[in-house]
């Protein structure tokens, strides 16, 4: 029952609030392409979405029949448009040098630490 309502879900999900409805066009798109098979035997599969997707929308005898086709058309599909919630910033670069002074600050780390003063901290304690 979890598995049923899942898969409900998520295919409640992909049809509502993606393009995944354009797959339901499937089978007019297999018809369309029977279609241009009686007229051109000759046409391919890839000739034929080439014709429909690559070379824009052209405007022919059977345009109505084109705009049937799976992701020829973006209609209900509410996916919000954040990008214009975003405020506008407008920057501009000012040509200036920026010199840095070094200031003299003293170095406490001269010397190089050696290990021979940290050795006494691993030893095993002592009976004195």
């Amino acid at each position: 029952m979890k598995r049923i309502l899942a898969l409900a879900f998520l295919s409640l999900y992909l049809f509502s609030t993606t393009e995944f409805h354009e797959l339901l066009k499937l089978p007019a798109m297999a018809e369309h392409y029977d279609e241009h098979k009686k007229e051109k035997p000759e046409i391919s599969v890839w000739q034929f979405l080439c014709i429909h997707y690559a070379h824009g929308d052209v405007n022919d005898h059977d345009h109505d029949k084109d705009m049937k086709l799976p992701f020829k058309t973006h209609d209900n599909c509410s996916s919000p448009n954040f990008i214009s919630l975003i405020p506008e910033h407008k920057f501009t670069i000012e040509k200036q040098a920026l010199f840095v002074t070094a200031k003299n600050t003293p170095n406490y780390y001269k010397e190089v630490l050696t290990t021979h003063s940290y050795n006494s901290i691993w030893q095993p304690p002592k009976i004195s």
